[in-house]
C-alpha cells in the first residue's frame, strides 16, 4: 500500500495533488518516510517526473555513512518499488485515507497517556487533530474563500453594529459591536467600571433592552453588589428608593432580567469561560475582571488570555467585554492610550477589535468628590477607525452613563 503510494509520487502531476499535509511523510513507516523526505527535495530541484532509479541513486548519495546492512535493506525496498504498479488518484484517496486513520490513532494514543499521566490538562491538543483531520481521516484542506462581492461585503459591515451603544457621545463615533468583537474596556480603580457595562447593558436602550442574551462573570466584587448597580441603572432608581418603592423597582427591571444572568466566577480560568458560552450561547459577555481569568499573571499570561477571549468571541458568535485595571501611570489623567493597560500594555491591545478606556478629572485639593464627569477614550478602533476622546457624566446614584 505504502510502496503503491510512493511509486505514484514519482509522477509529477500526482506529486502536486497530494503533495505537503495531503501526504506528509510521517505517515509512512520509518524507511519509507527517509524515501518520501527525498522525493519532496528532488521534486522541488528538478521539477519533474522521477525514475526508481533515478529515486535510488540520490538516495545512496545522501548518505555515504550507511552500513552494509542498512544499504543491504534499502536496496531491497527499491527494488519492489520497481515492481510495484502506480496506482490512480480514486484509490490513491482511500490509502491515505487508511494511513491518516493508523496515525491520527497513534497520536491521539499518545495525547491519551499525557492525560493519564497529568501532562496534559487541555483539550486544545485534541481540538486541533478534530479541526485539522476530518473527511474519513483525509485532512480538509479545502478552502471555501470568502464570498468579495460589493453586496456581500456591504451586507456584512451592515451588521457589524447589531449591539448599539446607548450613549450618544459614544455612539455617534463607534455605533455598536457585534458577534466575534474583543472590546477591552480599562480603568484606574473607583473610576466606574462596573457602572459602565451595568449602563450598557441595563441602562435606557442598553444591549438588554435591545434582545442581547447578556453574561456577566465577576471574579472582583461580588455578585449582589454587581447585581445591585444593573438593579439602579435599569430601574433608574437609588437603592433608597428602590426599597421604598419596590413594586415599580420589580416592573422597571422584569422588562430586563430575562436577558442578564450574573455568576460568580472567582477562581475559574478562561475554559471554563468558554464552557459558559458552549452552553447558554450568550450574545454580549462581560469578563469583570478579565485579567483574572488567567492563571500566569505574567505579560505573556495575560497575552494568552486575551487571545483566549478573541477566540471565544469568534467560535461562539458573542462581543466580548474584557475589563481590565489601567497601570499607574494613568493615575490622575485625563487623556488615556495603549500603553497605559496594567500588566500587558500590548498583548491586550493586539487582540481587541475596541478599546474604550475611562478616566475621570484629576482631583482638586481640598475637594473629596471625585466629581461626576468620565472621559472615554476610543483607544483602539478596528470597527470604525475612528480614535478620540468623548465625555459623559456619571450618575453613581443609579450606575448610569449618561450625556
Amino acid at each position: 500500500m505504502e510502496l503503491a503510494l510512493l511509486k505514484s509520487l514519482l509522477n509529477k502531476e500526482f506529486y502536486e495533488e497530494y503533495k505537503g499535509d495531503k501526504c506528509p511523510h510521517r505517515l509512512f513507516s520509518k524507511d519509507l518516510s527517509k524515501i518520501k523526505t527525498l522525493i519532496d527535495e528532488s521534486m522541488i530541484k528538478y521539477n519533474r517526473d522521477l525514475s526508481v532509479n533515478e529515486v535510488e541513486g540520490l538516495f545512496f548519495a545522501s548518505d555515504p555513512t550507511m552500513t552494509t546492512a542498512q544499504k543491504d535493506v534499502y536496496k531491497g525496498v527499491f527494488h519492489k518499488l520497481r515492481t510495484e504498479d502506480a496506482i490512480g488518484r480514486d484509490v490513491a484517496n482511500d490509502i491515505l485515507s487508511k494511513l491518516f486513520q493508523q496515525y491520527l490513532g497513534e497520536e491521539i494514543a499518545n495525547i491519551g497517556f499525557d492525560y493519564v499521566n497529568g501532562s496534559q490538562s487541555s483539550l486544545e491538543p485534541l481540538r486541533r487533530l478534530v479541526s485539522n483531520y476530518r473527511d474519513d481521516f483525509l485532512p480538509d484542506l479545502n478552502i471555501e474563500w470568502d464570498d468579495l462581492d460589493i453586496e456581500t461585503l456591504l451586507e456584512k459591515n451592515d451588521l457589524e453594529t447589531r449591539w448599539h451603544f446607548n450613549l450618544p457621545t459614544l455612539g455617534q463615533h463607534v455605533e455598536g459591536v457585534n458577534a466575534g468583537h474583543l472590546v477591552v474596556g480599562g480603568a484606574r480603580p473607583n473610576t466606574g467600571k462596573t457602572s459602565f457595562h451595568a449602563s450598557l447593558i441595563a441602562g435606557p436602550n442598553g444591549f438588554a433592552a435591545q434582545g442581547a442574551k447578556c453574561v456577566i462573570l465577576c471574579n472582583e466584587e461580588a455578585t449582589h453588589r454587581v447585581g445591585a448597580r444593573y438593579l439602579t441603572a435599569a430601574s433608574g432608581m437609588t437603592m433608597k428608593e428602590i426599597r421604598a418603592n419596590p413594586r415599580e423597582a420589580h416592573h422597571r427591571w422584569s422588562k430586563l432580567k430575562e436577558n442578564i444572568k450574573i455568576k460568580d466566577a472567582t477562581g475559574q480560568s478562561m475554559h471554563w469561560v468558554e464552557l459558559v458560552c458552549k452552553t447558554y450561547s450568550p450574545d454580549v459577555v462581560v469578563l469583570d475582571m478579565g485579567d483574572k481569568f488567567a492563571p500566569d499573571q505574567s505579560h505573556e499570561g495575560l497575552k494568552i488570555c486575551a487571545i483566549h477571549a478573541r477566540q471565544i468571541a469568534k467560535e461562539y458568535n458573542c462581543a466580548i467585554f474584557y475589563m481590565s485595571q489601567l497601570s499607574a501611570e494613568a493615575e490622575g489623567k485625563i487623556n488615556l492610550n495603549q500603553s497605559m493597560m496594567e500588566g500587558s500594555k500590548t498583548g491586550k491591545a493586539s487582540e481587541a477589535d475596541l478599546m474604550l478606556l475611562i478616566s475621570k478629572d484629576p482631583p482638586v485639593e481640598g475637594v473629596e468628590d471625585d466629581g461626576f464627569v468620565r472621559h472615554i477614550n476610543v483607544a483602539k478602533n478596528k470597527l470604525t477607525g475612528w480614535h478620540g476622546r468623548v465625555d459623559c457624566m456619571l450618575n453613581y446614584y443609579i450606575g448610569r452613563y449618561e450625556v
